[in-house]
């Protein structure tokens, strides 16, 4: 397998058939993996924030709901339908510890949110996650066989 795509933060790619589409440092990032296993059209998204509050919206894919949204767009735009599309998760991982606890400090926590909520909302159905934790995360998604790696220090290698 020499097809190997890596998507970086606020980044997405896609391919069909045979290759791996890999992204790295997901802390209190979130990958979606996204796929069409009857054309084989896989998509993988790195977003960093859950909300997409910027004017003009120069980054959507930066943001959970925007970025999600947009790549199924574009996935559509490929031939994928969206009632096949399917979804695995990883990452928003609590990095940092910030004074008086809560929510807002914990931007992984409400990645994960977000990203869950825009999927229920695009009828995509997310089938596995490894997300949440404390521990920085790496993301390989095969995009013949739509299986999902995940790599993170410390921690058995997990396949879903």
């Amino acid at each position: 397998m020499d097809k190997k795509l890596v998507v970086g933060i606020a980044d997405m790619k896609m391919a069909r058939g045979e290759g791996m589409l890999i992204t790295y440092a997901l802390g209190s990032c979130v990958g979606i993996c996204l796929y069409d296993p009857l054309i084989r059209l896989a998509a993988l998204v790195h977003v960093m924030l859950p909300l997409n509050m910027e004017t003009n919206r120069k980054s959507p894919l930066k943001y959970a709901d925007t970025g999600i949204r947009e790549t199924l767009r574009q996935m559509e735009g490929q031939g994928a339908m969206r009632l096949r599309i399917v979804a695995k998760m990883a990452g928003g991982a609590r990095m940092f510890d910030v004074p008086g606890g809560g929510n807002l400090g914990n931007i992984g926590q409400r990645n994960i949110e977000s990203a869950h909520l825009v999927l229920r909302k695009e009828g995509v159905r997310l089938l596995r996650e490894d997300v949440g934790g404390t521990t920085a995360r790496t993301l390989l998604f095969d995009t013949e066989s739509g299986q999902a790696c995940v790599r993170s220090f410390g921690k058995p290698e997990l396949i879903f």
